[in-house]
């Protein structure tokens, strides 16, 4: 196995480390039929968001790219789960998932810091 590969393979399990720790796959089992799960979809704004889901318990700048993100906490059987809408610049989401803002936002660093060509393959070697 050379250098590159090992070194792509790292990383990948890095990131998948990462996004692993916003939540299990069962959190969406658990919770996919909570209404800000089921009802928020890409491209709504930020008032249809709040319509469904209320006020957030947080909202954050987003420093990765312009816009916003909302921080919830969901809670079922009494265990708490964090969930995130993430808004661009105009206000629309394009992005939620189970993990706080602050989480999303230091995946999204950590995914702009990766250089770039990991996994490309060639390179002659």
């Amino acid at each position: 196995m050379n250098k590159h590969t090992l070194g792509a393979g790292l990383l990948l399990c890095t990131l998948a480390g990462c996004a692993g720790s916003q939540g299990s796959p069962t959190a969406y089992l658990s919770y996919r039929d909570e209404p800000l799960v089921a009802k928020v979809e890409l491209d709504m704004n930020k008032q249809q968001v709040l319509e469904i889901g209320g006020p957030p318990s947080g909202e954050m700048p987003r420093s990765v790219s312009p816009g916003s993100c909302l921080d919830y906490i969901l809670t079922r059987d009494g265990q708490p789960q964090a969930y995130h809408v993430s808004l661009d610049s105009a206000g629309r989401v394009d992005g939620k998932g189970f993990a706080t803002c602050e989480q999303m936002e230091s995946n999204a660093r950590a995914r702009a810091r990766a250089p770039y060509g990991i996994g490309g393959g060639g390179g002659g070697y």
